[in-house]
């Protein structure tokens, strides 16, 4: 009888899918499009996936080594991390430089905060935003083999045409990654099939973008305009890849919505009004800060509560 009320500590529903399980399907779905960064932008595109990824691995190694830790590594969280800050680089960085960013993005974005579930904001987008500050002309530097000048966004700014079809299919300037809209959407229609994000978050911040950018972009309903603003700058790869980040986003369905809105309004204000032709991982840093004041405010209210004036004596 005393068996009935045995009552075990939470979770008491437990799910399939462990953190290595969806760090695995976010690897999965990010091949496309490093394959496609590989083949656009030749041996140097791979050669910074390869160094940047063993960068964020060893980093996690050594801290855990250090501090006594449990070792990690098998969450493949560092993994995921060091893909996707090599492709938010351009192909043409110094692979040194490129350590540097991963070993940041370990150190000092994720084990110095508790590590992962403690970091207050993407690691891959914190590094790469360090080393645009640190390295600057290197960061901006997409001259490489059959490409040369500005990205496609950059041209637009200075009022130069672009070609929307080269930007889905990623003839283009640019990161490793965030050249081919195609091959970017695969890999979130994956992730969504896997029940690993949904579009709550990446739907508003593209609505949002656009609706923003039709009002103040200075081009109207212009969708020539419009589709090279969704396809450049690495904004669907932020979007699906980046800013559905479990850590870093809210867990609120409303809060969810009011970080995308603030994603969309970030990055609007970035490029139409900043000196940034880009803006997407500075808004995504920016929004991330935010969260715990969204998740605040959207929080569900308690089935029954009764207001402090209305209390029973």
């Amino acid at each position: 009888m005393s068996e009935l009320y045995n009552v075990s500590s939470s979770p008491h529903v437990r799910s399939k899918d462990t953190t290595g399980r969806i760090m695995l399907y976010v690897i999965i779905a990010l091949l496309p499009t490093s394959i496609f960064g590989i083949y656009n932008f030749g041996y140097k595109a791979l050669v910074l996936i390869l160094v940047t990824i063993a960068s964020c691995v060893v980093s996690e190694w050594v801290y855990n080594k250090i501090v006594h830790k449990k070792n990690t590594l098998g969450d493949l969280s560092a993994v995921v991390t060091g893909l996707l800050l090599a492709l938010n680089l351009p192909a043409t960085l110094p692979w040194w430089q490129a350590v540097i960013g991963g070993a940041f993005a370990i150190l000092v974005v994720k084990c110095l905060f508790g590590g992962l579930g403690q970091n207050f904001m993407n690691p891959a987008l914190g590094a790469r935003c360090f080393l645009l500050i640190a390295f600057a002309a290197n960061m901006t530097n997409f001259t490489i083999d059959a490409y040369s000048g500005a990205t496609p966004l950059a041209a637009l700014r200075n009022g130069e045409a672009v070609n929307t079809m080269d930007m889905l299919i990623g003839k283009t300037a640019g990161t490793i990654g965030e050249t081919c809209t195609v091959a970017i959407l695969i890999g979130a229609i994956f992730l969504i099939l896997m029940g690993v994000i949904d579009l709550r978050i990446p739907g508003t911040y593209i609505v949002t973008f656009v609706i923003f950018m039709i009002i103040f972009g200075g081009h109207g309903l212009d969708s020539n305009y419009i589709v090279a603003q969704l396809c450049g700058g690495g904004l669907m790869l932020g979007a699906f890849f980046m800013a559905t980040d479990y850590v870093t986003s809210p867990i609120t369905p409303n809060g969810q919505i009011l970080f995308g809105v603030c994603l969309g309004v970030l990055t609007g204000l970035f490029r139409t009004f900043g000196a940034n032709a880009e803006g997407v991982s500075f808004a995504i840093i920016l929004s991330n800060l935010l969260v715990p004041m969204i998740e605040k405010i959207t929080i569900p209210k308690a089935f029954g509560q009764v207001k402090e004036g209305k209390k029973h004596e």
